[in-house]
């Protein structure tokens, strides 16, 4: 484990250039304020976005402070820093899946029978359609895309135990949700190599995020793109609006050449909060789509790292796949200026973007 940074073909600035302004705390009271005033704090969803904002903000501000004022390049321990992440991975899969304020309407199938007084429905000329059940559910459920009426449940993954096996689940669910967690926190953090590239992303992906929410807490467009049905979680609508805000205004300084850098305190935060976001929305199998930046640097490094190591153990030399990770710095080794690269990186997020919204109702 004697490797340096370079030789394993990592970013060496840092972990990211000292971020002497600290940005992040900029980025995260632009989130808080206009959340803080106009959204309904004791809306369980509202809180638990709040809490994530403020948790991770935490931890990512005690690592620019290492950094900055005590002089140390390596920042906050890694280990620690899971450790916060797992914290609030914690606190969500615990909260999601035993409140009582978090739940869903289950669709009414054609093909069911069900009391007109149990019934959702609006009317559409002389007829009226069956929509969702007015009973609210404690659901383990989330959104699969591409598939038929794309709904899954974690219970699947213990469900060949045999009977009874449904008050377990959070065996399954809550370590999934400490998984997204980290991953797409740590994703946004290693995105934030270059001037705008993970702002802009984030912007982008929390535009997505946010038409994800809204008809997710709409009724009649749920019925329409056949999702389900989640009650109050359309007031994160408000949340998600400061979120873009926020992100937007701060890549107005944050583009190259940037004034301004959001450190940890903002990048470890802003992947945190799509993550909490996607999963109380129940569309956390879409993040590989619309998180694939995040994803796509993810995968560099632990491809570089790990096909370092491996040659290295066979062959006695360390070798790798990408010039430098993580992938955004492989294009810089090519030669491609810094705008370039963020802006192409930006169009496919766009794009990715796009697709995830099509998918629902691609089936």
């Amino acid at each position: 484990m004697g490797e340096t940074v370079r030789d394993l073909g990592l970013d060496g600035q840092a972990i990211k250039q000292g971020t002497p302004t600290m940005g992040g705390l900029i980025i995260l009271a632009a989130i808080l304020v206009p959340t803080l005033l106009f959204a309904k704090l004791l809306n369980i969803y509202i809180i638990l976005v709040l809490a994530t904002t403020v948790w991770l903000g935490i931890v990512g501000f005690l690592d620019d402070y290492i950094k900055v004022f005590k002089k140390d390049k390596k920042g906050l321990p890694g280990k620690l820093k899971v450790l916060g992440q797992i914290g609030i991975g914690l606190i969500v899969g615990f909260t999601m899946y035993f409140s009582h304020d978090i739940v869903i309407r289950e669709r009414i199938r054609k093909t069911a029978y069900v009391p007109t007084s149990e019934v959702f429905s609006v009317e559409s000329g002389a007829e009226k359609t069956k929509l969702f059940s007015k009973t609210a559910v404690k659901s383990t459920k989330t959104t699969i895309p591409f598939v038929k009426n794309n709904e899954f449940d974690y219970n699947w993954f213990i469900s060949w135990i045999g009977p009874g096996t449904k008050k377990w689940t959070w065996l399954v669910f809550i370590p999934i949700v400490i998984f997204i967690v980290i991953s797409v926190s740590n994703g946004a953090n290693l995105t934030d190599g270059l001037d705008g590239l993970a702002t802009g992303s984030s912007a982008i992906i929390g535009l997505t995020l946010g038409v994800l929410a809204y008809v997710s807490g709409n009724i009649v467009f749920a019925n329409y793109l056949n999702i389900m049905y989640i009650p109050n979680s359309g007031e994160l609508a408000i949340y998600i609006s400061a979120f873009i805000g926020a992100c937007i205004g701060f890549l107005w300084y944050n583009s190259y050449p940037a004034q301004v850098f959001m450190g940890d305190t903002g990048s470890l935060a802003l992947g945190g909060i799509v993550a909490v976001f996607a999963i109380l929305i129940r569309k956390e199998i879409l993040i590989p789509i619309f998180c694939g930046i995040f994803l796509a640097e993810n995968l560099s490094v632990v491809l570089q790292v790990s096909w370092f190591k491996y040659t290295k153990r066979r062959y006695g030399e360390g070798r790798r796949i990408f010039r430098m990770s993580p992938l955004h710095h492989h294009f810089q080794k090519l030669g491609y200026h810094e705008s370039k690269i963020v802006i192409r990186f930006l169009i496919v997020g766009i794009m990715l973007a796009v697709l995830t919204i099509v998918t629902l109702k691609l089936r």
